[in-house]
C-alpha cells in the first residue's frame, strides 16, 4: 500500500525553524505515511530552499501570500491525504499513532496546540486555542489533515495573505475533528510583541474578518 500523505509546508523565511519541523515528520517516513514533502515558498531570502532541496522537498515558489502558497502546493500533491503544517510548528513524539487512527475515517483533522514555553501565558493562549479549535475554528499553526478529495470539493485554499486558515475551518464545519496529539508552535512571536499584545492583535483582525474587512487590509495593518 503506498505512502497516503503529502505533506505541504507554506515558508518565508525559514531556514532556522525548518530542519526542527522536518526532523520531527521522520517519524512518518519511518512508519509508511508520508509520501511526498511540498515547500511552497514565498520569496524567501535566507537558506530555506537550500533546507528544503537538502531533505528531498519539491519546492514550489510563488507571491509571499500564504493562501496562495497552499493553494499552489496543495494542488501538486499527489497524496491521498494533506498534512498542511507551518514550518515554525513540530509534531509531538508519538504522532503517528493518532494520525493512523485518524487516516481511518474521511474528516480533517486538527492537532491540540501547544507552544515551545512554559508559564501561565503559554498555557491560557494554548488553552483558548484548543477550546476556539473545538467550536470549528482551528488556526493553521495547530496543523491540518484532511482527506485530499474533501479539500478539493470545497475548492481549496483562497488566495489571500491572512485569515486563510480561518476561511479554510469555514468551509471545512461538520467535517472537523480533534488529533489526539499535540502541535507544537514557536512561542518566538509571543515573547517579542508580548503575550497580551499578541493574542489581543489576533482576536481584534478576527473580529474584523468577521465584520468584512478584506484579509489584504488586515494584513497591511498586521504587518505595522
Amino acid at each position: 500500500m503506498p505512502a497516503p500523505i503529502t505533506v505541504i509546508i507554506p515558508t518565508l523565511n525559514a531556514e532556522h525553524s525548518l530542519t526542527d519541523c522536518l526532523t520531527a515528520l521522520m517519524e512518518g517516513v519511518d512508519a509508511g505515511l508520508i509520501c511526498e514533502l511540498i515547500v511552497s515558498d514565498g520569496g524567501s531570502e535566507d537558506a530555506t530552499r537550500i533546507v528544503a532541496d537538502a531533505w528531498g522537498a519539491q519546492i514550489i515558489e510563488g507571491a509571499a501570500s500564504r493562501g496562495g502558497q497552499l493553494r499552489r502546493g496543495c494542488a501538486k500533491a499527489k497524496g491521498e491525504w494533506l498534512l498542511i503544517l507551518h514550518a515554525d510548528t513540530q509534531l509531538a513524539q508519538g504522532w503517528t499513532g493518532p494520525v493512523i487512527a485518524h487516516l481511518k475515517g474521511r474528516k480533517a483533522g486538527w492537532f491540540q496546540l501547544r507552544f515551545d514555553s512554559t508559564g501561565f501565558a503559554a498555557r491560557f493562549v494554548a488553552g483558548w486555542a484548543n477550546l476556539r479549535s473545538r467550536l470549528g475554528l482551528p488556526y493553521g499553526d495547530q496543523g491540518l489533515l484532511l482527506p485530499r478529495t474533501l479539500y478539493q470539493s470545497l475548492g481549496g485554499y483562497p488566495d489571500q495573505p491572512l485569515m486563510e486558515d480561518v476561511a479554510m475551518a469555514r468551509l471545512l464545519k461538520g467535517h472537523l475533528t480533534r488529533i489526539d496529539c499535540a502541535a507544537i508552535t514557536s512561542a518566538d512571536k509571543y515573547h517579542k510583541a508580548g503575550w497580551l499584545r499578541r493574542g489581543g492583535r489576533n482576536l481584534w483582525s478576527l473580529i474584523r474578518y468577521f465584520a468584512g474587512v478584506s484579509p489584504q487590509d488586515l494584513a497591511k495593518a498586521y504587518s505595522k
